[in-house]
């Protein structure tokens, strides 16, 4: 087991390690592993029992989190999600999927059970991806949550039903299904109990003792005892640890518990996808690659399309309705446990089970790229159903608007603006590309529409022409200058205030048109040297007129900085920042004797920030005449410093 476990750790960090640099799910590695180190290909691993048991422990620590998440008060919120749409999800695909695999040739029995199965999906991949991309608590991820919560209890039914449908008694079915559902309400009230009256002051002894180490031990005791009394009840342990995780959903150290079991959760749930690796055999794809294809795609389309159908039905609007069925396409772990069990036990061929596996693994595989790839998606979606008579939309909201303000990106900083120009009755208009950002705004705003604002036609419709101000507030500095640019093909004197990340292009945006260009990371230098220097004792009106005068000579005084042994010499964009360098003249450099006219360093594309002489700043006009000791303090991107030294010292460039 230790070898086995340490080869699967080791081939786990390569893997995964490189599919981060591709930008891949790590699911996806994860199931690599298991596909090169199983029997069917490198059998550098054993699988043995052991392995799996271990690995479903990664299931479990999922649940426990996610029920940490979705607390008593908002799991009854969801009762209708649960088990409204959790059945009807269950039995709208699950008896077509029964059909089609009695056309296979399947007879009654099995094809009942292996099509609800099927309906099944995987909590493992579903849950995680939910979790990594921060949709749990969208509208779809509370869908699927909700249905998987359901199909849980599912599983432990099928699972319960298997061995007495298979010995063909009729009485010990509604036996087993009553059996099954008493035993969850005992679990669920005593979980309930316990979380009320006993683990409460359990947590608040251990974080009195104030030691990390017991907190996570009794973390781990807990989800690890949970599991172990729900499997001795014969429910699943992944049910049980998502209830004990929901009764301590209102509990103070839920937090702690989630940031203490993470990393347990996120190895074992690797480690639980390799083993699902591990069960496929490349040589069945060689051979019916054509079938197992065709049945993923079934698979996924027609679980997919019903799921949507039935969260339209039920009031979803179409996003996410159809993310809903995104989400819940593929067919999970559980059917791997049950297409054995159902072929140990004659219900089902060997080769109808290759097949069922090969296509749920299938499934599987892809079902992460379809959930990155559906954010996407819905955002293409959303901007092209915004996109119709846009101009019109705009004009018509701002044609009773003359001496107003455009707001060219309604960000964070485009909102801060908004929200002060409301408190002074200044009315405006805002443009945004960003359909959510939209959507939620114009809940409460009517002046807040979707638009590229770089669009000529758009910034007219906006009331250009009748504006008072336009204020460019967009991260991307290229946007910046293109809605500029626009903007004074339409109007040729209007105030343009830009804001900006930094001074890397202000001379740039200037030249483009812009009236005043704002780098955010000077101002908040400004701001900090400003309460320094009041802090200090110097007088109010002299530090704003200290700061007043920067502004006024566009930042001069902050343009570069010295960028020291680990500075980075390129910005995010990749273009050369402008440093300091200070360069001192020695007796025989060809600047001393000369002015900085004759020098002409601003050809060069330098600044002159300041000469000192002995150590006392001089003006440093174009007259100045530079001597020995001086020290020139330039401003520039590292090509021009260089230059620039180069001709101080020796006359050349």
């Amino acid at each position: 087991m230790s070898g086995n476990l340490l080869i699967i750790l080791a081939a786990s960090l390569v893997i995964i390690a490189l599919f981060h640099r591709l930008r891949l799910p790590p699911v996806l590695g994860y199931l690599c592993v298991g596909l090169l180190l199983g029997p069917a290909a490198l059998s550098w691993v054993d699988y043995d029992r052991s392995l799996p048991q271990l690995a479903e422990l990664g299931i479990v620590f999922l649940l426990f989190t996610l029920g940490l998440e979705f607390s008593l008060p908002r799991m009854v919120a969801l009762r209708r999600v649960v088990f409204g749409f959790g059945t009807l999800q269950v039995l709208a695909c699950g008896l077509p999927l029964a059909a089609l695999l009695m056309l296979f040739g399947l007879s009654t029995t099995p094809a009942l059970l292996l099509g609800i199965g099927l309906s099944l999906s995987s909590t493992a991949i579903v849950g995680k991806e939910l979790v990594s991309l921060g949709e749990v608590f969208a509208p779809h991820g509370q869908n699927a949550i909700g249905v998987l919560i359901f199909q849980d209890l599912v599983a432990v039914l099928l699972l319960t039903l298997l061995p007495v449908l298979a010995g063909g008694t009729s009485q010990a079915w509604y036996l087993a299904v009553a059996i099954t559902l008493a035993k969850t309400l005992m679990l669920f009230f005593g979980l309930l109990a316990v979380s009320r009256w006993l683990l409460p002051r359990l947590f608040h002894e251990v974080a009195q003792v104030r030691s990390a180490e017991l907190f996570v031990l009794l973390a781990l005791v807990i989800v690890l005892l949970t599991a172990w009394i729900t499997h001795l009840l014969g429910l699943s342990m992944a049910l049980g640890a998502f209830l004990a995780g929901m009764m301590l959903g209102e509990s103070h150290y839920r937090h702690q518990i989630e940031a203490d079991i993470r990393p347990f959760r996120d190895i074992l749930l690797g480690l639980f996808f390799v083993t699902v690796g591990m069960l496929i055999d490349w040589h069945q794809f060689a051979e019916q690659g054509g079938y197992i294809l065709g049945l993923t795609l079934l698979l996924l389309l027609l679980k997919g399309s019903l799921i949507t159908l039935i969260a339209r039905w039920r009031g979803d609007d179409i996003e996410t309705a159809w993310r809903s069925g995104v989400a819940l396409a593929q067919g999970g772990e559980f059917c791997f446990a049950l297409v054995a069990q159902a072929q140990q036990r004659g219900l089902l061929e060997a080769t109808h089970s290759s097949l069922l596996l090969s296509a749920i693994f299938c499934s599987m595989a892809v079902s992460p790229l379809m959930l990155r790839a559906a954010p996407r998606a819905a955002l293409m979606l959303r901007r092209r159903n915004h996109t119709a008579d846009l101009a019109g939309t705009i004009a018509s909201s701002s044609q009773d608007l003359s001496g107003h303000v455009v707001i060219c990106g309604y960000g964070r900083v485009g909102q801060s603006i908004a929200r002060i120009l409301q408190q002074e009755a200044i009315p405006f208009i805002a443009l945004d590309d960003d359909p959510v950002r939209v959507e939620e705004a114009a809940a409460g705003e009517r002046n807040v529409h979707f638009g590229d604002s770089r669009r000529a036609d758009l910034l007219e419709a906006a009331g250009t022409v009748r504006a008072r101000l336009l204020v460019v507030a967009v991260n991307d500095t290229d946007v910046a200058r293109a809605v500029v640019e626009s903007t004074r093909h339409l109007h040729s004197t209007l105030p343009i205030l830009v804001r900006t990340r930094d001074d890397s292009r202000l001379s740039e945006l200037q030249a483009a048109g812009a009236t005043e260009v704002v780098p955010e990371v000077l101002e908040s230098s400004l701001l900090l040297a400003s309460h320094a220097l009041v802090l200090l004792g110097l007088p109010q009106a002299r530090v704003e007129a200290q700061m007043d005068r920067i502004r006024r000579n566009r930042y001069r005084l902050l343009h570069g900085y010295y960028h020291g042994a680990q500075g980075n010499l390129l910005d995010i964009r990749g273009q050369p920042r402008r440093l300091l360098h200070a360069i001192n003249l020695s007796e025989d450099a060809y600047a001393c004797g000369r002015n900085l006219r004759e020098l002409d360093l601003a050809n060069l594309g330098l600044e002159v920030q300041g000469v000192r002489r002995l150590g006392v700043p001089l003006q440093s006009s174009d007259d100045l005449l530079l001597e020995d000791g001086d020290a020139v303090l330039i401003c520039g991107d590292l090509q021009a410093i260089e230059a620039g030294e180069a001709l101080l010292l020796t006359g050349k460039t």
